[in-house]
């Protein structure tokens, strides 16, 4: 766990911290797919991402989940620091967009550290301006933008958080993601694919322009 700290948070905190962390926090392997966190859960420690990528949903009133944003290495999410120190339960679901590594911090440490290290101090206020930020990009992307643009960014973000052009999904999971139909993502993918934005494959789309 030390190198991927280092990696990952060296440039942020100062070696106290970084020794802090190694000694408290629990070190995760999650695959792709599996639940982090789900809603009503009460959250008892907060997650450093190490690598990979983590997909943050939110559910309305039908229970359907509505993507808000991706986390990737060196984030955390400030939804979870709201509940952690908030002891509320948590309003959003995270689920591994891929294989990812985690540290886990428990809550009492993270209120202790605000007050001890101005590094943490920063990276918790940081970490809250970048989310909002995304929250916000989220609400006027469902706000202004039309669904086959949407649709475009959503497959772009994917790529960006998988660092690969070729993403593996299929329609129904891009429908569920987007507040959709299946039948919709389809009709609209094949759109993208003849004005050459992106390249259709059983369960998988290349996505051309970046």
């Amino acid at each position: 766990m030390t190198n991927d700290l280092k990696e990952n948070y060296g440039y942020l905190f100062e070696d106290e911290l970084l020794q802090e962390i190694n000694k408290v926090g629990t070190y995760k392997e999650i695959p792709e797919g599996h639940k982090l966190i789900d809603i009503g859960e009460y959250i008892r420690s907060m997650p450093l991402l190490v690598s990979g990528a983590i997909k943050i949903l939110r559910e309305d009133e039908n229970g359907d989940d509505l993507i808000l944003y991706f986390l990737e290495k060196g984030d955390t999410c400030a939804m979870t620091l709201s509940c952690c120190l908030g002891q509320a339960k948590s309003e959003i679901r995270a689920i591994a967009e891929t294989d990812s590594k985690l540290i886990m911090i428990p809550v009492a440490k993270m209120e202790e550290w605000l007050g001890k290290y101005k590094s943490w101090q920063r990276f918790i206020l940081n970490s809250y301006h970048n989310r909002l930020s995304e929250l916000l990009e989220a609400i006027d992307t469902i706000a202004f933008l039309k669904l086959d643009e949407r649709l475009f960014k959503y497959l772009k973000d994917k790529a960006m958080v998988n660092h690969h052009d070729v993403i593996r999904v299929t329609h129904q999971e891009i429908a569920s993601d987007l507040h959709t139909s299946r039948v919709v993502v389809s009709r609209l993918l094949k759109t993208l694919e003849i004005d050459g934005k992106i390249k259709l494959y059983r369960n998988s789309i290349k996505v051309i322009d970046l």
